[in-house]
């Protein structure tokens, strides 16, 4: 069964309460109301008015003043996203009109990190013709990424393959296997890898492929989750694999957040929020 097979019979069962902050995009809306036709999800508009469990879970997750939180709850990105803090939605779908920078604010701002995440990132659940998934990270948010920015985009795309794909099989990637190649990249996956333990620095065609792997010496050539060392690599490995391999990407999701929240890509239609929200709702605690 693919991912969003076993994401489609777990909404039925679980009755997620999807909040919509952007519900007047006509793309929006009929992602919602399909969702809630077919049972998988039960669509939440934002609220008309703050309520004090909103300032409350705001207050519990940003250091300010009541009056500061109100009126950042004026926003209904903000507000969206405290509902789901406060628990009043299970899942936070948002950025189909507003741009990633807005949806990680107000995810920062409403929801807040997990203890043990120091750095947001996102990732695409890659569906490729022939039944092949993997994890693609971070594709859309962490530009440049130190070091420590690096573990903390490979430590959380691992948690998100075990929760989606059932084992998660790291690869660092980069331009260099081991130490065939030089350079300041290859020196930070190196650092990661001996951090984490996960496979790297290795190039695309011997994490995937064990014969490649095998000549390489480095790895078994069946990573299911990628990780890239920019957002250069990510996010144009990611539509290469579109565009000319006829794979969907689902996505992008955000990780490391408290809370689930998807950040939509701006040019998602329905079929492809219908997707990003079932999967979204597979991280739901």
């Amino acid at each position: 069964m693919s991912v969003l097979q076993t994401a489609r019979a777990a909404a039925h069962s679980t009755d997620r309460r999807v909040v919509f902050p952007e519900l007047d995009d006509p793309r929006v809306a009929e992602a919602a109301r399909r969702l809630e036709s077919e049972g998988l999800c039960t669509p939440v508009p934002v609220s008309d008015d703050v309520s004090d469990a909103q300032v409350e879970a705001l207050l519990s997750v940003r250091d300010t003043t009541e009056k500061l939180a109100r009126r950042m709850l004026q926003k209904p990105l903000y507000r969206a996203a405290a509902m789901v803090s406060a628990g009043e939605a299970d899942i936070l779908i948002a950025g189909a009109t507003n741009p990633t920078r807005r949806v990680i604010e107000a995810a920062s701002i409403g929801i807040g990190l997990a203890d043990d995440v120091a750095v947001a990132s996102s990732f695409f659940l890659m569906v490729f013709p022939d039944g092949r998934e993997f994890i693609f990270a971070d594709c859309a948010v962490n530009v440049a990424p130190d070091a420590s920015a690096l573990d903390a985009i490979a430590r959380a795309s691992a948690r998100t393959g075990t929760a989606l794909l059932g084992e998660a099989r790291v690869a660092l990637l980069s331009f260099s296997t081991g130490a065939s190649g030089a350079g300041a990249s290859v020196d930070m996956v190196q650092e990661v890898a001996d951090k984490t333990g996960f496979v790297g620095p290795i190039q695309a065609d011997a994490a995937l492929n064990a014969g490649i792997a095998g000549k390489k010496g480095m790895g078994n050539g069946d990573a299911n989750v990628l990780v890239f060392p920019s957002l250069d690599a990510g996010n144009i490995a990611y539509k290469l694999c579109q565009e000319l391999g006829g794979a969907q990407a689902i996505g992008p999701i955000l990780q490391g957040f408290r809370r689930p929240v998807c950040d939509l890509s701006r040019g998602a239609v329905a079929d492809d929020i219908v997707a990003a929200t079932l999967i979204t709702g597979l991280l739901a605690p």
